[in-house]
């Protein structure tokens, strides 16, 4: 196997194990973003592999002040299965992940499709329904520390998600009050105007990047538009709410 199979084989497998990595540029300090989304294909290739079916995509870096702090000038993205979708108002089992943390997110569902460089308007046109939704992330490396390249490379940190109740494509949502609950206590709280101003950008970005690796945005696809605060680390015993304005909420507990 290339070096690059065996980094995706190894994060493959800490992801299965919930068990942690050290960083791929630990090792390998030279490994390119272009290489990082070559090991994300192939790890999501395992998991198709396994019979996990392909039901979107996750964007990251979304906040402005994120980008800064990382040093970069683009958002970056991953891809969800149809495995990593969860009930909503579900038990999560927090021993299935090795660091995992929850962000609320505005969630499209693509009704026509979508790729290369499109408008705002055009990316609009596209849109079946938009929802209310939570990410589950997930670095599977030690100490959850890593660069941009390792990021990237395990799958964007995309570990699942929830979606609410479908809206209809009309509804605004450019600048949603946004509240995530922890067992009744309000723990962050935001808006999506977070989302690089407005999350219709968001969805304008992933058409443009998907389109890179030959690949669209296609009827019935999921797109996650990015966190609209910052995460919150999960602990077994949690009651996790997310209220959007005009929305609705999200919900789920945290077990074992």
């Amino acid at each position: 196997m290339s070096s690059l199979d065996t980094f995706a084989a190894t994060l493959d497998d800490a992801a299965l194990t919930a068990s942690a990595t050290p960083q791929i540029t630990a090792t390998y300090p030279d490994l390119s973003v272009d290489e990082a989304y070559e090991v994300q294909l192939k790890l999501l290739q395992l998991r198709w592999a396994r019979g996990e079916c392909r039901v979107g995509y996750k964007m990251g870096l979304t906040s402005r002040a994120k980008m800064i702090q990382v040093g970069v000038s683009e958002i970056i993205w991953g891809r969800l299965t149809d495995a990593m979708r969860q009930e909503e108002g579900g038990v999560l089992k927090r021993s299935r992940f090795v660091h995992p943390r929850v962000e609320p997110e505005i969630a499209y569902i693509i009704g026509k499709p979508l790729a290369g460089n499109v408008s705002a308007a055009e990316a609009l046109a596209a849109i079946e329904a938009i929802a209310p939704a939570m990410e589950i992330i997930d670095s599977r490396y030690q100490n959850f520390k890593f660069a941009l390249p390792d990021v990237i490379a395990d799958n964007s940190s995309s570990s699942g998600f929830y979606v609410g109740s479908w809206a209809p494509k009309s509804t605004d949502v450019t600048n949603l009050g946004i509240i995530m609950e922890v067992n009744g206590r309000p723990v962050q709280i935001g808006s999506s105007a977070a989302i690089l101003g407005n999350p219709i950008r968001s969805l304008v970005s992933a058409a443009r990047l998907v389109a890179g690796v030959g690949e669209s945005l296609q009827p019935g696809d999921i797109v996650l538009a990015g966190a609209a605060t910052a995460a919150h680390a999960l602990t077994p015993g949690e009651y996790i709410r997310t209220s959007f304005q005009r929305l609705g909420h999200v919900a789920f507990s945290v077990g074992a």
